[in-house]
């Protein structure tokens, strides 16, 4: 899958989350600009896990605090 491609599906993603599209820029931070809370942040990550077809362990989840860290790390398991 390439950047692009990642991108825009990671997009798609947080829409589906009840993002504003407005919001959704690569500096954002998850928690602190898109207001994702703790059952936003679970419905986030059970779309991403299905849309991109991997499973996101524990110890992974603190690389996932902005839409640049989660396109680095989508980059990384999905290429």
């Amino acid at each position: 899958m390439n950047g692009k491609a990642i991108r825009r599906s990671l997009y798609k993603v947080l829409r589906k989350t009840g993002v504003p599209k407005e919001r959704i820029n690569e500096e954002a931070s998850l928690r602190d600009e898109l207001f994702l809370g703790d059952l936003e942040m679970n419905c986030f990550l059970f779309y991403l896990e299905t849309r991109f077809d991997l499973a996101i362990k524990n110890e992974e989840l603190p690389q996932l605090n902005s839409v640049k860290s989660t396109i680095d790390f989508l980059h990384k398991h999905c290429a």
